[in-house]
């Protein structure tokens, strides 16, 4: 299913530069799920399979965007007040049941269709009610008033065989109230990934469990699950597996049947212990990246049969970003959403900070506003891979580039929100 070449992994001594390996990813992978119909109701997250092109016009009519009275531009008096005499009624989804004529007002109510004129004309303006006074059936209004205020025309939001949904974009509710406004029900979208996850180790406990000496509660399973689901896959849990060849290859032979993705954290180095990547060299191909990136470093790509297995580092943190950096973008490709264009913002740094050439830093910050108005990133006092609460603390991460070796407080910096990396 997954479009991997046996080489294009392949482990060699330099580091791999981030952006290097995220264009190899988009080179290599293509979409491994089919399509499926689904009403809108459950069209939320997924991914788009079809272009979808406007059906008709939104709104289909010239129509009134207030309360207030429809009038001919060329009834109003310039520079001083407006009186007209009113002659009827429209409100939405009931119109006018004649034409309007010139020298008269027609009240009319947001929403309305504005009404028909003889000859081909049709009134062009909307006095907002706000603006009137009403005197025995007379609204007078003064001047100042614009030709086509508070006209919403037909077609202003989408023509008729308009492009207006591409395929591979991401279902948000504006997509889908987009959707509903032309008339669309169902949409066409990517069936969504199974992903199997799970945690290996002898030390590895359920949360909840008692503890023993050197055992530690299982945290990374719970923040990846999540993760996964933010980028719209469908996750079963397999829980804990021991660190028993037997158990981890009987456990991802019947995963590897069943799911479309395989994810882990941990436990594929090379290291005596790592019978995960033993398992995963044995029965299928495991291809290692070393990336130039801080927290992070060992990813493991490879196949087990036909599905990818992607391997991230076991620190709790590392293993959160080098999903958010490496992970995500995989799985959205697979799913067949288009590349997506992660937004960052340039912030001031509050923080002094050193790194080494040529490697990327992702710095965990909580976005603070100074004294001046100015956005301020304000650094977590503690560096670790392994310190979770950074990650409860920041709102986002400071993206250091490789040629960059330090900052000081005060310079410019690149902010990349969690809003952006999918939590």
């Amino acid at each position: 299913m997954a479009q991997l070449t046996d080489d294009c992994f392949a482990f060699g001594g330099n580091l791999t530069k981030v952006d290097e390996a995220l264009s190899q990813l988009q080179s290599i992978l293509t979409p491994i799920v089919n399509s499926e119909k689904v009403s809108l109701e459950r069209a939320l997250n997924r991914i788009l399979a079809e272009n979808v092109v406007a059906s008709k016009n939104v709104p289909a009519d010239n129509n009134s965007a207030v309360d207030g009275f429809s009038v001919y531009f060329d009834d109003v008096e310039l520079g001083t007040e407006t009186r007209l005499p009113v002659s009827g009624r429209a409100i939405a989804g009931i119109p006018l049941d004649r034409p309007q004529n010139r020298g008269e007002a027609i009240q009319i109510l947001t929403g309305a269709v504005m009404p028909n004129g003889p000859d081909n004309m049709r009134p062009d303006t909307v006095v907002m009610k706000e603006d009137c006074a009403i005197d025995n059936g007379i609204v007078s209004f003064p001047a100042g008033i614009l030709r086509g205020s508070n006209c919403r025309l037909m077609g202003e939001d989408v023509k008729l065989g308009q492009p207006i949904l591409k395929e591979g974009c991401w279902l948000r509710p504006q997509e889908i109230g987009l959707a509903a406004s032309v008339g669309r029900s169902q949409l066409l979208v990517m069936r969504q990934l199974k992903v199997a996850i799970f945690s290996t180790g002898n030390e590895v406990l359920e949360p909840g469990s008692q503890l023993f000496p050197g055992a530690i509660y299982d945290s990374n399973r719970f923040t990846l699950m999540h993760q996964l689901k933010s980028a719209g896959c469908r996750v079963k849990d397999l829980g804990i597996l021991l660190d028993d060849p037997n158990i981890l290859s009987n456990a991802l032979a019947s995963a590897a049947d069943d799911y479309d993705l395989i994810i882990t954290s941990g436990g594929v180095s090379t290291g005596d212990e790592d019978h995960v990547r033993k398992v995963v060299e044995k029965e299928g191909s495991l291809y290692f990246w070393r990336l130039a990136i801080k927290p992070g470093r060992p990813v493991a790509l490879g196949q087990l049969k036909d599905t990818p297995f992607i391997g991230l580092p076991g620190n709790p943190v590392a293993a959160m970003i080098t999903f958010m950096q490496i992970a995500r973008p995989i799985i959205l490709k697979l799913a067949g959403a288009n590349d997506p264009v992660r937004k960052s913002f340039l912030v001031q740094s509050g923080f002094d900070y050193k790194k080494k050439l040529d490697r990327r830093e992702y710095v965990r910050v909580q976005i603070k506003t100074d004294e001046y108005g100015k956005l301020v990133a304000e650094k977590y006092e503690r560096d670790g891979a392994g310190i979770l609460s950074s990650m409860v603390f920041a709102d986002g991460l400071v993206e250091l580039s490789e040629d960059i070796l330090c900052i000081e407080k005060g310079d410019i910096v690149n902010y990349l929100p969690f809003s952006e990396l999918g939590l």
